[in-house]
């Protein structure tokens, strides 16, 4: 054999090797790809960040939301309140130890004598389409006629259906200069005129504390109370039907952190 034809030969030997060696080195990368996919797997399938949110009271409670323009991603089919073994709210569904659906939503309305939600639309019709009761509530202003107050929360709602949760006054503030008695007055102007349009007797959200010190027995023995109070076992407020323990929590299919409420199982399935 010739010189030339042996570097030939050579030359196509040596190629042949490179070959073979990338072609090796190709199925070792699949094969180290395809392990690491395994092992990471369950992790790629929930992607939820590691966050954790107020724990959950004990107690045999439904769960629900309060929301507002504030929250503007939310994914109504996902709502689960997700808790780890100590009772925390979190997002991963892999480290879950117990899980509730959202079973209501209380959503802003109105405020004052003339604001409206801008996002109450959207949120009342989205919660409509699902098995999620809904109530809508009105933020109260000490400042403003209280009928004038439930005219615009009325035109703004319009019809609640059988199965919708009464209409809320959310009570958390009085305006400098304004006495308990007006307070009250107004306050009781707005639930007995959307009492008479709704033939339902509306709801009282406010703290624990603004109860205490502002609300007369006019309106907390006659009116159901939606109360909050934070880092208690139980609310110190009596007769409580809805209770919103924090404004920490996280649940699944809403970003950032959102009000949690609960109500005990045998109120919420009979309520009036």
């Amino acid at each position: 054999m010739s010189k030339k034809k042996t570097r030939k030969a050579y030359a196509k030997g040596k190629k042949a090797k490179r070959k073979q060696v990338k072609i090796s080195l190709g199925v070792v990368s699949f094969i180290i790809a395809a392990i690491i996919v395994l092992i990471a797997l369950p992790y790629i399938q929930d992607r939820s960040p590691k966050i954790i949110g107020s724990a959950v009271p004990r107690g045999d409670y439904t769960y629900g939301i309060d929301i507002s323009h504030y929250q503007t991603r939310i994914r109504w089919d996902s709502l689960m309140v997700m808790t780890d073994g100590a009772r925390n709210t979190i997002l991963s569904k892999t480290e879950a130890k117990d899980l509730k659906p959202v079973s209501f939503v209380f959503i802003k309305a109105t405020e004052g004598a003339d604001m409206k939600d801008r996002q109450f639309m959207k949120h009342w019709e989205e919660a409509g389409k699902r098995d999620i009761r809904r109530g809508a509530y009105h933020f109260f202003r000490s400042s403003k006629d209280g009928k004038q107050q439930a005219r615009n929360f009325i035109n703004n709602v319009g019809n609640i259906r059988y199965k919708d949760l009464p209409p809320v006054l959310d009570i958390e503030s009085v305006h400098p200069g304004c006495s308990d008695e007006l307070l009250n007055r107004r306050a009781l102007a707005w639930l007995q005129e959307v009492e008479r349009h709704y033939g339902r007797k509306p709801i009282v959200y406010s703290s624990a504390s603004f109860i205490s010190s502002h609300l007369k027995d006019e309106i907390t023995d006659n009116y159901p109370i939606w109360v909050a109070h934070y880092d208690v076992i139980q609310p110190d407020t009596e007769k409580w039907m809805f209770w919103q323990f924090t404004d920490k929590a996280v649940v699944y299919g809403i970003d950032g952190y959102v009000d949690l409420n609960v109500c005990p199982v045998e109120i919420f399935n009979n309520p009036e």
